[in-house]
């Protein structure tokens, strides 16, 4: 009954993706990396020789239903390629999805649908901090869901909004303020990629990437590999792409992340056949530049943030 009520409510509403963004000026939408690049027959950021270079799963669909998977496809390619940088090292950094919610407006996205390019031409242009300065709410500005009805003054772009912590119980005078200097990670370029090949040369070379695909036909995915190439290609989701598998006779399948929490799928992950359900044509990357790794040091001298 669950999985049922699940399946229709998702059906009559958005699946949270809209292809409208401002391009990067910097780094054009690649065309062509390597068609005739040699690639492993399985690759996997999850497990490169026994180590993980993925952060954690996502779930976008609580405390509450918020279409935000624009933000949090395009967060956690981002927040993996960070880990990639640091190879692996020390805490994983996991980015602020709300913040992004809060500031990126209709421009970027809201809980209506939005743009994993979107998404990261905002951080290209501002940052975004981790994800214990702002809590993921699910709200933005103009969502009238459960609770987002009387949360306009935390959806708004203020500096609240952006950082903040709380100091103690309002009845002992507590009270949250913004924290003005807070950890973060830099953008220094985005772009797009699409077809299998440069897909797969991206990929391997610099870590996952945000795609769009179409979302219907895996509502109730629960396992294997999904092969249905008569479903169409049009794009209603964002998610990520960390590997690949099978590849040996110029097709495989794609391990894709989906943002709805480990109990969807395989542990959160889908396999789906190379050329389906749209997965290759329009996907985004973007490259790290720097990340706080000292907190107050990093900020009095303008060093140490990587």
């Amino acid at each position: 009954m669950l999985k049922t009520i699940l399946l229709l409510s998702l059906l009559t509403v958005s699946f949270g993706y809209f292809n409208e963004y401002i391009p990067s000026d910097e780094h054009p939408s690649l065309s062509v990396i390597h068609e005739d690049m040699d690639f492993p027959t399985n690759f996997d950021w999850r497990n490169i020789n026994g180590k993980s270079y993925v952060t954690k799963m996502l779930n976008q669909h609580i405390p509450q239903y918020c279409g935000s998977c624009w933000a949090h496809g395009s967060m956690s390619a981002l927040a993996d390629r960070v880990k990639i940088a640091r190879n692996a090292s020390g805490t994983d950094i996991n980015l602020s999805i709300q913040t992004i919610l809060n500031c990126g407006g209709l421009t970027v996205g809201s809980c209506h649908g939005g743009s994993h390019h979107g998404a990261y031409n905002f951080v290209k242009k501002n940052s975004v901090p981790f994800d214990t300065c702002q809590t993921y709410i699910a709200c933005s500005s103009e969502s009238t869901e459960g609770f987002c009805q009387g949360a306009s003054d935390m959806t708004t772009c203020t500096p609240t909004n952006v950082c903040k912590t709380c100091s103690t119980f309002s009845s002992n005078d507590g009270t949250c303020e913004p924290i003005t200097f807070y950890p973060n990670v830099t953008i220094s370029n985005t772009g797009s990629v699409s077809g299998i090949s440069n897909i797969m040369a991206e990929i391997y070379k610099n870590g996952p990437i945000a795609c769009g695909m179409n979302a219907e036909p895996v509502l109730e995915y629960t396992g294997g590999i999904f092969d249905n190439p008569r479903e169409r290609s049009m794009i209603n989701h964002v998610v990520s792409i960390v590997g690949w598998g099978d590849f040996t006779d110029g097709s495989g399948y794609w391990i894709v992340r989906n943002s709805w929490g480990e109990y969807f799928g395989e542990m959160g992950y889908m396999r789906i056949k190379m050329g389906q359900l749209g997965l290759e044509k329009d996907c985004a990357w973007a490259t790290p530049n720097t990340w706080t790794e000292i907190n107050y040091p990093c900020y009095e001298d303008g060093s140490n943030c990587k």
